[in-house]
């Protein structure tokens, strides 16, 4: 089995070659990703000795990480979107590598439990009925889904379909002040634009019957109303865990997923799949991505 930390050295291996400018293809390092399988056949070493080739990994990366991504998101925004029991810690690292990318965050918009709860199907359908009506006839589908429909709602207030962002308008301000009034989300501090990229990054994976449908929902309904959405969580969210659930999900051929950011590798490969999202959407990366732990071109 390939190790988290076989992952990271991958991912270091495409900082190389991004840095070098060689084509993996058919460069020097065209043999890394055997080789590095090659090494996990091998009695795996005692956990001190692995800890510390991590963090060996992961202060490689973080020397790396800013030639990487520097001026990758240059001019552009990002709302970042969390879900109940995000960790503060790497959703404030996030925020650092869209600074560090040469984009901003427009703003931080911290979701509910009640949101996300099964059992409050009722109030987001409700809410989001009159929120069509009053605020979005003709720009989010009538026959939408519960949840759809508000990821909808919610990415005509946080996102844009324009590269270049948008100012915030007198309908984005109602839907954020309706969400926020009937305690579905935390109102944000004052924002000013909306943006063409969305972040969406999971937290506590509750494992609710309709859990999994809700997040989806969600996903869509944002990548809709956005250039691209980028639904990333740590390397647990992954193989059966969230996110790699949702990888299975018909709605995930229009969101790029990524697990990891609980790496400095996984953040980084994070703004390298948001820029893609610019112009490509979809995709499954990180520690367990079938696409590779970070887009490459």
């Amino acid at each position: 089995m390939i190790t988290l930390r076989h992952h990271l050295l991958t991912v270091v291996a495409v900082f190389l070659a991004l840095a070098a400018g060689i084509v993996l293809g058919g460069g020097p390092l065209s043999d890394v990703n055997q080789s590095v399988v090659t090494a996990g056949n091998d009695d795996e070493p005692a956990p001190a000795a692995d800890r510390a080739r991590t963090d060996y990994t992961e202060s490689f990366v973080s020397a790396l990480g800013p030639g990487a991504v520097g001026g990758r998101l240059a001019e552009r925004s990002v709302a970042l979107v969390t879900l109940p029991g995000a960790d503060e810690q790497v959703v404030a690292a996030l925020a650092e590598q869209v600074a560090a990318s040469g984009g901003s965050v427009s703003a931080r918009y911290e979701l509910s439990d009640d949101l996300v709860d099964p059992g409050q199907k009722s109030l987001v359908d409700t809410l989001g009925s009159q929120l069509l009506t009053q605020q979005a006839e003709g720009d989010v589908a009538a026959e939408a889904s519960t949840y759809d429909r508000i990821g909808q709602l919610l990415g005509l207030a946080v996102a844009t379909k324009d590269v270049e962002g948008q100012e915030v308008n007198g309908k984005a301000r109602a839907i954020v002040d309706a969400v926020s009034g009937a305690g579905l989300m935390a109102k944000p501090d004052e924002v000013s634009q909306r943006a063409p990229l969305v972040l969406l990054v999971l937290g506590t994976d509750a494992r609710d019957e309709g859990a999994d449908a809700i997040l989806a929902g969600l996903a869509q309904g944002l990548a809709a109303q956005s250039v691209g959405v980028v639904l990333a969580g740590t390397t647990a969210d992954g193989g059966d865990g969230q996110l790699g659930r949702f990888r299975a999900d018909p709605a995930a051929s229009g969101v790029a997923s990524l697990d990891g950011i609980d790496t400095t590798a996984g953040r980084v490969a994070t703004m390298i799949t948001l820029q893609r999202s610019l112009a490509t959407p979809g995709g499954a990366f990180g520690a367990s991505g079938a696409d590779g732990p970070v887009p490459l071109g």
